[in-house]
């Protein structure tokens, strides 16, 4: 243990002599987080637009001490991650690293702070307060699913554990809600409503959301509970035709990773609320989760679900590692065979499929962002699976999505412009290249990255100033360059 936290000092050390250690401009300086004016995308309250980009860290509560979480947070915000979401509590009671217990008094949590010396509740507070310091929302899931399933919180216990957090947390700038956790809504409804109108009632200041199972939406139960701001969905972790003998599947066989779906069934209810997949495939883990000779997830397959969630009008996108998100380190075997003698968790966060999500988030901001649809109707015959290609525009851009590099028809008539400019966009690297300049109308191209490799192609009216043809790279502007009235 010595020689690991030794190890992430020295990398903290580096970073923080790199000047990136606390992010310049904390995001809650433009006022708290609110859903937009067309109930699509969230934003803040002098409308600047807010991209999630979300990392999954579930047991940080539980299995990192002060260094390591300072150290995990600083890679977070490096890589430009706003959103970690952890769960609060693992178990009833949960522990942490330093032994301290969640609950030292049962559900009486009036007293933890009573309790003495550095408690459970004082590490969450710190954990807190250094995800504040680097610019990062804690995404918090109060208590996992499977504790309520098992009977461990009723009703009454939801609204004094929702009172407690709502006090505890209120004032904080970087709060998000986050009830449920991997499970179904229709478990144990009541006890989710106690505890999200209790905590909504005494901070409605906090966006708030439900973290639902696998292959479901939050929408299907709670879209029109005044508590719930957005939607998230968990496209799960099945690849194609992966039922494992599920009696109670709830999607049509053989449509597992298509992610675009749940953006689309949750798009159906009303009101009209915001949707982000809060948990898809994680780099690094079984095909299935539960056996070791499976494929793993690898870093392109990271990229297909989120462009295609995103494409499809998601308002962000979660990124998770089997090895990060439940802090594996040497001696201790995680679940779904990861191994922290094989890959540590501070050796994962250089797996490239993290690193790379950033290049989608800067290629959402660099457009219009409260115009931008899902428009099918941009490509002429699309594919099914993997050939499918997902298309979004706003009123003078567009962008398409091509996972296997095929042959793509395209309508660039859906944007102004007798003319356009292309360039496709590699997002591996978030390298730009230029194509050339396209008549109106639809065109077909060949993909112009390396044969089979995914890339997204953009499309602007040649009035636009967004892209140029000499750019290698997306701009980094400030976001605020491209702010729209809410109003218009």
């Amino acid at each position: 243990m010595r020689t690991v936290k030794a190890f992430v000092i020295s990398c903290l050390l580096v970073l923080m002599s790199s000047g990136i250690s606390v992010a310049a401009v904390k995001p809650w300086s433009h006022g708290r987080l609110q859903v937009s004016a067309n109930s699509t995308y969230l934003c803040h309250e002098d409308g600047e637009p807010f991209f999630w980009l979300g990392d999954t860290g579930w047991l940080l509560p539980e299995r990192l001490d002060r260094d390591e979480a300072s150290y995990y947070l600083k890679r977070c915000g490096a890589d430009g991650y706003n959103v970690v979401q952890i769960q609060v509590l693992n178990g009833v009671p949960s522990f942490n690293v330093y032994g301290a217990m969640s609950h030292p008094e049962g559900w009486n949590l009036a007293a933890v702070d009573s309790v003495g010396g550095y408690g459970y509740w004082n590490h969450l507070d710190y954990i807190i307060d250094q995800a504040e310091r680097e610019g990062i929302y804690i995404g918090m899931v109060c208590i996992w699913g499977g504790l309520v399933k098992g009977g461990l919180m009723d009703c009454d216990e939801a609204r004094a554990y929702g009172e407690f957090l709502a006090r505890r947390y209120a004032s904080r700038p970087n709060i998000i809600w986050i009830i449920g956790g991997d499970i179904q809504g229709d478990v144990k409804t009541e006890v989710w409503d106690s505890l999200a109108s209790t905590i909504k009632g005494l901070d409605p200041n906090h966006l708030m959301t439900f973290h639902p199972r696998g292959r479901t939406t939050s929408a299907r139960w709670f879209n029109s509970r005044p508590w719930l701001d957005f939607n998230i969905f968990q496209s799960g972790h099945r690849r194609y035709g992966q039922r494992m003998g599920n009696k109670d599947y709830p999607i049509p066989d053989g449509t597992e990773e298509d992610v675009w779906m749940y953006v689309d069934s949750a798009r159906v209810h009303s009101p009209l609320k915001p949707v982000l997949d809060g948990e898809p495939s994680y780099e690094d883990i079984p095909q299935g989760l539960h056996f070791p000779d499976e494929l793993r997830w690898t870093d392109r397959d990271v990229r297909r679900y989120a462009y295609w969630s995103v494409f499809a009008g998601s308002c962000g996108h979660t990124y998770g590692h089997n090895a990060v998100m439940q802090f594996v380190r040497p001696g201790i075997q995680g679940a779904y065979f990861a191994d922290g003698d094989v890959k540590p968790w501070w050796k994962a966060m250089d797996d490239p499929g993290r690193r790379q999500l950033g290049h989608l988030k800067k290629l959402m901001l660099a457009f219009p962002y409260f115009e931008r649809v899902a428009d099918s109707l941009i490509v002429k015959d699309n594919g099914v699976r993997y050939d499918r290609l997902l298309a979004t525009r706003g009123a003078d851009y567009l962008m398409v999505y091509n996972h296997t590099g095929r042959h793509m028809t395209l309508d660039l008539g859906r944007i102004s412009g007798k003319e356009k400019n292309l360039w496709w966009m590699n997002p591996s690297d978030g390298s730009l290249h230029y194509v050339g300049k396209y008549p109106d109308g639809i065109v077909s191209l060949d993909s112009p990255a390396p044969e089979g490799e995914d890339l997204v192609i953009i499309a602007a009216d040649v009035a636009t100033t967004y892209l140029t043809p000499d750019m290698t790279s997306l701009p980094s502007r400030h976001e605020t360059s491209l702010k729209k009235d809410l109003t218009e």
